[in-house]
């Protein structure tokens, strides 16, 4: 009997590893009343904890994370979460609550929370990615105590803005090239998106003109009959204005070809944002996806130049 007691309390600590073990953790947590799903991996459980916010909104990235982890595990606890509606967390239970920006950002403080009391860590970093970069933004502005600091990867700013500075650039060059295929179904594109088959005409021709496969219209729709209200709602957020200040470090990581988050604007944010520590990091051979296209970059940034001040 001793001996299975002593096993059941040490059980939790061999789940998360001890001082040079490795953490592999996969698991369901209690946050905002439902079932969440997380991964936790690293090599120590004392390195800084990393929490990655997902871009999407809906787009759980745990299935594709090491390719964009696997060096900042040797030096943070990186932790993965499916947001709800998402991922594995849509799988085990269905949000009884309508979705919010305020709820994903309750959502996301709890995590936050939850994870600082499991690793006995005051702070953490946070980062994000488009709609997680935006979401970064949002808890970094509000409850700045809580972050070591916040890395927002092609965030959204004031996507309002974005949407209509990147709907003229492809109207602009529909006209160039005399596509009137184009031109025809981008001038039926209205900002803020009114359904799903304007966002599916603006996002599909912004990755064609980019040389990239467009995603097909049904996903796009289907994608949009759930989230496309609360994308509409944070886009609606202008960080110019509603976050001049923000009381934590940021560091802001840009695809110089980036035009769904358009990158002039993230620059402009950056360079009047008003903050303890700052830097914004080109990626030049990047679009929006630079998680993807540049994650060996991105990983060396963080670890060479953004840890070291946090120590």
């Amino acid at each position: 009997m001793r001996r299975l007691i002593f096993i059941l309390v040490l059980l939790p600590q061999l789940l998360l590893g001890q001082a040079g073990d490795r953490i592999n953790v996969k698991e369901a947590i209690d946050i905002g009343g439902i079932r969440q799903w997380i991964s936790i991996n690293g090599t120590k459980a004392t390195n800084p904890v990393l929490l990655f916010l997902h871009g999407g909104p809906g787009n759980s990235a745990m299935s594709y994370a090491e390719k964009f982890t696997d060096q900042l595990q040797k030096h943070f606890v990186v932790v993965m979460w499916d947001q709800r509606e998402s991922g594995k967390t849509a799988e085990l239970n269905p949000s009884e609550k309508a979705l919010t920006v305020d709820l994903l950002e309750n959502d996301a403080i709890e995590v936050i929370n939850y994870l600082r009391k499991r690793f006995s860590q005051d702070k953490i970093f946070v980062m994000g990615h488009s709609w997680g970069g935006f979401l970064a933004l949002k808890v970094a502005a509000d409850h700045s105590e809580l972050l070591k600091a916040c890395l927002a990867v092609s965030p959204m700013v004031n996507q309002l803005e974005s949407e209509r500075l990147s709907l003229q650039w492809m109207i602009d060059n529909a006209k160039q090239q005399y596509n009137q295929q184009a031109l025809k179904e981008l001038q039926s594109v209205h900002v803020p998106f009114e359904n799903g088959e304007q966002l599916y005409f603006h996002r599909s021709w912004l990755v064609k003109m980019a040389g990239r496969k467009s995603p097909s219209k049904s996903f796009v729709e289907t994608w949009a009959t759930k989230w496309l209200d609360v994308f509409n709602e944070g886009s609606a957020i202008n960080f110019f204005t509603a976050a001049p200040q923000i009381k934590c470090p940021v560091y802001f990581f840009v695809g110089r070809k980036d035009y769904q988050t358009h990158f002039k604007i993230t620059e402009d944010y950056y360079k009047v944002l008003k903050a303890p520590a700052k830097a914004l990091y080109w990626f030049e051979n990047s679009g929006h996806n630079l998680t993807t296209t540049e994650p060996d970059r991105l990983q060396e940034v963080i670890i060479r130049e953004i840890l070291p001040k946090a120590d």
